[in-house]
């Protein structure tokens, strides 16, 4: 995509910046500064001055018109009721035909090593489950389950997962008229989720059984390599996103260790994208906003993560929802949208209640994309894309000052969005659409990056 701005724009927007700079409440001091948060009702976490917590998400939500959703009609899940037997099996054809072409070629980001790492990072985990392993509990230890109030809980909790390797901790209570909604009716598997007025959780061929006094969800993301998304759509840098599953298995079930070892249950994720939508709990859980993408956008890494989420009867102290400016700056920005190889995302300005296609979920104003269109490119490039992930402003390394300061600006100064989303264009580049990978993927094998390619110590205090 060509940057159409001049000199004379670009300096205005300079200008404009550094009256930004100069009205923010906070300023530079705000970028980096380590906020309170909330302390007092969530004492487990830390984020930037200028996220702030809010009663409601800056997505809007009629919980009256949600209903709990069947995620077979995802199309990760059901893209052949979309596009039909005949043609799932032309896209099947193509995909394995490129990817052996691709990969006796020596193309770029399908050669041997790319496939070699591919298979390496979807292998060796854990094995995931609803009811988690069987594990020594407070009573055969001769004890009491631990106790303390929902805030310790929380703290204990996010420790815990913070240690194992998470990024954000969030925590939502389940409450029937609303974020009940947001846990599966069905799923991937075909299986229906039920609560249900019993002691213990079950699992039998047709349901998986969650008591009612099972009320809160642990809500946490992980990492993904900037720099290897970077390299999509590829089988390099799509393979970034099977790690991080592959990690999140190993995880989930060390989290589901912990806690019933506590003394409490855990009910996980049976199999990938299963539970509940992930992204709208981590909405609620104030661990992000919703995006353009129609997935989490978060302060700290924008895009690069993936969520992931656990149902327990541990009482915990809910997070509250965000507003870091992130939709608003979407409303603006348009990037993803820009790059999109199969131009599945809204170019719309405003989200929008009408839900488009069945794999949407109706009940929240969104920029509902198609994911028919995206699914297909999938097939065609033989992997998973996330172009849109990667071009994200927000997916940056945050190094510079400038970003810390952007950030700020755009969660307390919305007005400078416009100029903003220039600056950053004419300084970095906008890939056109047709302009992927974004980098070269064989100069990633010269990278010296850091475990899993991501910097565990961004976004924390000390």
């Amino acid at each position: 995509m060509a940057i159409n701005l001049s000199r004379r724009e670009f300096l205005k927007d300079l200008g404009l910046l550094g009256v930004g700079v100069t009205l923010a409440p906070g300023s530079i001091s705000a970028a980096n500064e380590i906020g309170d948060w909330d302390r007092e009702t969530t004492p487990a976490l830390a984020r930037p001055a200028w996220v702030k917590t809010v009663d409601k998400p800056t997505t809007e939500i009629n919980w009256e018109e949600m209903k709990r959703y069947d995620e077979r009609n995802t199309c990760r899940a059901g893209f052949v009721k979309y596009v039909g037997q005949d043609r799932l099996n032309e896209l099947t054809k193509l995909q394995n035909d490129n990817l052996a072409k691709w990969l006796k070629e020596g193309k770029p980001g399908y050669t041997l090593k790319d496939v070699a790492l591919q298979a390496a990072s979807s292998s060796g985990s854990a094995t995931q489950s609803f009811l988690g392993p069987d594990v020594t509990t407070p009573e055969q230890r001769g004890v009491p389950k631990w106790t303390g109030t929902p805030e310790d809980a929380s703290r204990i909790v996010t420790a815990a997962l913070r240690h194992l390797g998470a990024a954000h901790v969030g925590f939502v209570e389940l409450d029937p008229k609303s974020t009940e909604k947001l846990i599966y009716a069905v799923d991937p598997d075909g299986k229906e989720i039920v609560f249900s007025d019993v002691d213990q959780p079950a699992e039998n061929d047709k349901q998986r059984i969650v008591p009612r006094k099972a009320r809160w969800v642990i809500v946490y993301t992980l990492q993904m390599s900037e720099e290897t998304l970077k390299r999509a759509p590829t089988i390099l840098g799509g393979q970034t996103t099977n790690l991080t599953y592959t990690r999140n298995r190993n995880i989930q079930y060390r989290l589901q260790t912990f806690l019933k070892s506590l003394g409490y249950m855990a009910l996980g994720e049976a199999s990938t994208n299963a539970l509940g939508i992930a992204p709208a709990l981590g909405v609620m859980a104030g661990l992000g906003e919703l995006s353009r993408l129609q997935r989490l956008l978060t302060p700290e890494y924008g895009p690069m993560v993936r969520v992931f989420k656990l149902i327990t009867d541990l009482p915990l102290a809910p997070t509250k929802p965000i507003n870091a400016g992130i939709m608003e700056f979407c409303k603006v920005c348009k990037t993803c949208a820009e790059v999109c190889p199969s131009k599945a995302l809204s170019f719309d300005t405003e989200p929008t209640w009408q839900v488009k296609g069945g794999w949407n979920n109706f009940g929240h104003k969104a920029w509902f994309e198609d994911s028919v269109k995206c699914r297909t490119h999938w097939y065609e490039v033989g992997t998973n894309c996330g172009t849109c992930f990667a071009a994200c402003p927000y997916a940056g390394k945050d190094k510079a000052l400038v970003h810390q300061i952007s950030k700020a600006l755009i969660a307390g100064t919305p007005i400078f969005n416009g100029p903003l989303k220039s600056i950053r264009d004419l300084a970095y580049g906008v890939p056109a659409a047709n302009d992927t990978p974004i980098k070269d993927p064989e100069l990633w094998w010269k990278l010296d990056l850091p475990e899993y390619g991501i910097d565990t110590a961004h976004g924390h205090g000390a």
